[in-house]
Protein backbone atom coordinates (compact mmCIF):
# COMPACT_ATOMS: atom_id res chain seq x y z
CA UNK A 1 0.00 0.00 0.00
CA UNK A 2 1.34 3.41 -0.97
CA UNK A 3 1.41 6.36 1.42
CA UNK A 4 -1.33 8.37 -0.30
CA UNK A 5 -3.58 5.31 -0.37
CA UNK A 6 -3.04 4.85 3.37
CA UNK A 7 -3.99 8.47 4.00
CA UNK A 8 -7.17 8.12 1.92
CA UNK A 9 -8.12 4.93 3.75
CA UNK A 10 -7.63 6.44 7.18
CA UNK A 11 -9.53 9.56 6.23
CA UNK A 12 -12.50 7.58 4.89
CA UNK A 13 -12.73 5.16 7.81
CA UNK A 14 -11.37 6.77 10.97
CA UNK A 15 -10.74 4.47 13.91
CA UNK A 16 -9.62 5.19 17.44
CA UNK A 17 -5.83 4.93 17.78
CA UNK A 18 -4.55 2.37 20.21
CA UNK A 19 -1.65 4.36 21.58
CA UNK A 20 -0.02 1.49 23.40
CA UNK A 21 -0.60 -1.22 20.79
CA UNK A 22 3.10 -1.45 19.86
CA UNK A 23 4.20 -1.82 23.48
CA UNK A 24 1.62 -4.54 24.11
CA UNK A 25 2.52 -6.50 20.99
CA UNK A 26 6.26 -6.29 21.59
CA UNK A 27 5.70 -7.10 25.26
CA UNK A 28 4.08 -10.35 24.18
CA UNK A 29 6.25 -11.27 21.20
CA UNK A 30 9.74 -10.57 22.51
CA UNK A 31 9.53 -12.71 25.68
CA UNK A 32 8.00 -15.51 23.61
CA UNK A 33 10.78 -15.28 21.04
CA UNK A 34 13.44 -15.16 23.76
CA UNK A 35 12.02 -18.27 25.41
CA UNK A 36 12.07 -20.15 22.10
CA UNK A 37 15.61 -18.98 21.38
CA UNK A 38 16.71 -20.04 24.86
CA UNK A 39 15.09 -23.44 24.35
CA UNK A 40 16.96 -23.79 21.06
CA UNK A 41 20.20 -22.87 22.82
CA UNK A 42 19.67 -25.42 25.58
CA UNK A 43 18.72 -28.15 23.11
CA UNK A 44 21.39 -27.53 20.50
CA UNK A 45 24.29 -25.78 22.23
CA UNK A 46 24.01 -25.97 25.99
CA UNK A 47 25.20 -23.50 28.60
CA UNK A 48 28.93 -22.94 28.94
CA UNK A 49 30.21 -25.31 31.66
CA UNK A 50 31.86 -22.54 33.67
CA UNK A 51 28.94 -20.12 33.48
CA UNK A 52 28.85 -19.56 37.25
CA UNK A 53 32.55 -18.63 37.33
CA UNK A 54 32.33 -16.56 34.14
CA UNK A 55 29.34 -14.60 35.42
CA UNK A 56 31.45 -12.91 38.10
CA UNK A 57 33.95 -11.59 35.55
CA UNK A 58 33.52 -8.01 34.28
CA UNK A 59 34.14 -9.03 30.66
CA UNK A 60 31.17 -11.39 30.74
CA UNK A 61 28.92 -8.50 31.67
CA UNK A 62 30.61 -6.23 29.13
CA UNK A 63 29.73 -8.79 26.45
CA UNK A 64 26.15 -9.08 27.65
CA UNK A 65 25.98 -5.30 28.00
CA UNK A 66 26.90 -4.81 24.35
CA UNK A 67 24.21 -7.26 23.27
CA UNK A 68 21.66 -5.56 25.52
CA UNK A 69 22.60 -2.10 24.23
CA UNK A 70 22.16 -3.27 20.64
CA UNK A 71 18.84 -4.84 21.58
CA UNK A 72 17.57 -1.59 23.10
CA UNK A 73 18.81 0.44 20.14
CA UNK A 74 17.25 -1.93 17.63
CA UNK A 75 13.98 -1.92 19.54
CA UNK A 76 13.90 1.89 19.44
CA UNK A 77 14.53 1.96 15.68
CA UNK A 78 12.03 -0.83 15.01
CA UNK A 79 9.32 0.89 17.01
CA UNK A 80 9.79 4.05 14.94
CA UNK A 81 9.84 2.20 11.62
CA UNK A 82 6.78 0.15 12.49
CA UNK A 83 4.47 3.17 12.33
CA UNK A 84 3.82 5.40 9.29
CA UNK A 85 5.34 8.86 9.40
CA UNK A 86 7.60 8.34 12.43
CA UNK A 87 11.01 10.07 12.38
CA UNK A 88 13.90 7.67 12.82
CA UNK A 89 17.01 9.84 12.54
CA UNK A 90 17.68 10.25 16.27
CA UNK A 91 17.08 6.55 16.95
CA UNK A 92 20.11 5.50 14.91
CA UNK A 93 22.35 6.78 17.70
CA UNK A 94 21.10 3.93 19.88
CA UNK A 95 22.84 1.55 17.48
CA UNK A 96 25.83 3.66 16.52
CA UNK A 97 27.05 4.44 20.02
CA UNK A 98 27.43 0.81 21.24
CA UNK A 99 29.14 -0.17 18.00
CA UNK A 100 31.59 2.73 18.14
CA UNK A 101 32.39 2.03 21.78
CA UNK A 102 33.03 -1.65 21.06
CA UNK A 103 35.13 -0.98 17.99
CA UNK A 104 37.08 1.79 19.70
CA UNK A 105 37.77 -0.32 22.78
CA UNK A 106 38.73 -3.31 20.66
CA UNK A 107 41.13 -1.22 18.60
CA UNK A 108 42.78 -0.02 21.79
CA UNK A 109 43.09 -3.58 23.13
CA UNK A 110 44.67 -4.78 19.88
CA UNK A 111 47.04 -1.82 19.82
CA UNK A 112 48.29 -2.63 23.31
CA UNK A 113 48.55 -6.38 22.71
CA UNK A 114 51.67 -8.06 21.38
CA UNK A 115 51.73 -9.20 17.78
CA UNK A 116 51.20 -12.89 18.51
CA UNK A 117 48.22 -12.16 20.79
CA UNK A 118 46.23 -10.11 18.29
CA UNK A 119 45.18 -12.94 16.01
CA UNK A 120 44.13 -15.09 18.97
CA UNK A 121 41.99 -12.22 20.31
CA UNK A 122 40.27 -11.81 16.95
CA UNK A 123 39.70 -15.47 16.14
CA UNK A 124 39.17 -16.96 19.59
CA UNK A 125 38.15 -20.61 19.75
CA UNK A 126 34.73 -20.46 18.10
CA UNK A 127 35.06 -18.13 15.13
CA UNK A 128 33.89 -20.83 12.71
CA UNK A 129 30.50 -21.19 14.39
CA UNK A 130 29.82 -17.94 16.26
CA UNK A 131 28.09 -15.83 13.61
CA UNK A 132 26.02 -18.73 12.28
CA UNK A 133 25.00 -19.74 15.80
CA UNK A 134 23.67 -16.24 16.45
CA UNK A 135 21.81 -16.30 13.14
CA UNK A 136 20.27 -19.70 13.99
CA UNK A 137 19.17 -18.55 17.44
CA UNK A 138 17.59 -15.46 15.88
CA UNK A 139 15.12 -17.48 13.78
CA UNK A 140 12.37 -17.80 16.43
CA UNK A 141 12.79 -14.12 17.27
CA UNK A 142 12.54 -13.10 13.62
CA UNK A 143 9.20 -14.85 13.46
CA UNK A 144 7.82 -13.00 16.47
CA UNK A 145 9.28 -9.59 15.58
CA UNK A 146 8.02 -9.78 12.00
CA UNK A 147 4.57 -10.65 13.31
CA UNK A 148 4.59 -7.53 15.48
CA UNK A 149 5.97 -5.16 12.85
CA UNK A 150 3.59 -6.33 10.15
CA UNK A 151 0.62 -5.66 12.44
CA UNK A 152 1.72 -2.08 13.07
CA UNK A 153 1.48 -0.95 9.41
CA UNK A 154 5.07 -0.11 8.40
CA UNK A 155 5.57 1.76 5.14
CA UNK A 156 9.37 1.49 4.68
CA UNK A 157 9.28 -2.26 4.36
CA UNK A 158 12.92 -3.03 3.56
CA UNK A 159 14.25 -0.80 6.31
CA UNK A 160 11.66 -2.07 8.79
CA UNK A 161 12.59 -5.64 7.89
CA UNK A 162 16.27 -4.90 8.45
CA UNK A 163 15.60 -3.35 11.86
CA UNK A 164 13.35 -6.26 12.87
CA UNK A 165 16.10 -8.67 11.84
CA UNK A 166 18.66 -6.69 13.82
CA UNK A 167 16.36 -6.73 16.84
CA UNK A 168 16.06 -10.51 16.55
CA UNK A 169 19.82 -10.84 16.13
CA UNK A 170 20.57 -8.67 19.16
CA UNK A 171 18.19 -10.67 21.34
CA UNK A 172 19.75 -13.90 20.03
CA UNK A 173 23.22 -12.56 20.83
CA UNK A 174 22.11 -11.92 24.39
CA UNK A 175 20.95 -15.53 24.63
CA UNK A 176 24.14 -16.79 22.96
CA UNK A 177 26.24 -15.14 25.68
CA UNK A 178 25.12 -17.97 27.97
CA UNK A 179 27.00 -20.42 25.74
CA UNK A 180 29.84 -18.44 24.18
CA UNK A 181 33.27 -18.94 25.83
CA UNK A 182 34.89 -15.88 24.24
CA UNK A 183 35.92 -13.09 26.61
CA UNK A 184 37.96 -10.79 24.34
CA UNK A 185 36.34 -7.62 22.98
CA UNK A 186 38.07 -7.86 19.56
CA UNK A 187 36.32 -11.19 19.00
CA UNK A 188 32.92 -9.66 19.71
CA UNK A 189 33.72 -6.66 17.53
CA UNK A 190 34.25 -8.95 14.56
CA UNK A 191 32.18 -12.10 14.97
CA UNK A 192 29.27 -10.85 17.08
CA UNK A 193 28.79 -7.95 14.69
CA UNK A 194 28.90 -10.37 11.76
CA UNK A 195 26.33 -12.51 13.57
CA UNK A 196 24.10 -9.45 13.95
CA UNK A 197 24.49 -8.57 10.29
CA UNK A 198 23.16 -11.92 9.04
CA UNK A 199 19.57 -11.60 10.39
CA UNK A 200 19.69 -7.90 9.52
CA UNK A 201 20.43 -8.71 5.89
CA UNK A 202 17.83 -11.49 5.89
CA UNK A 203 15.24 -9.10 7.33
CA UNK A 204 16.01 -6.49 4.68
CA UNK A 205 15.49 -9.05 1.92
CA UNK A 206 12.31 -10.49 3.44
CA UNK A 207 10.77 -7.19 4.54
CA UNK A 208 9.15 -6.10 1.26
CA UNK A 209 7.40 -9.46 0.98
CA UNK A 210 6.61 -10.44 4.56
CA UNK A 211 5.75 -7.01 5.96
CA UNK A 212 3.38 -5.97 3.20
CA UNK A 213 -0.14 -5.39 4.54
Amino acid sequence: MKTHELIDLLASDPMPVQRHAAARRFGLALPLGLLMSLGLLLAGFGLRPDLAEASIQPMFWAKAGFALAMFCGALWVTLRLSRPGQAVAAAWSGLGIPLLLLWGGSAAVLWLASGDERLAMLMGRSWRSCAFSIALLSLPLMGTTFWVVRGLAPTRLRLAGASAGLLAGAAATLVYCLHCPEMDAPFWALWYVLGLSLPTAAGAMAGPRLLRW
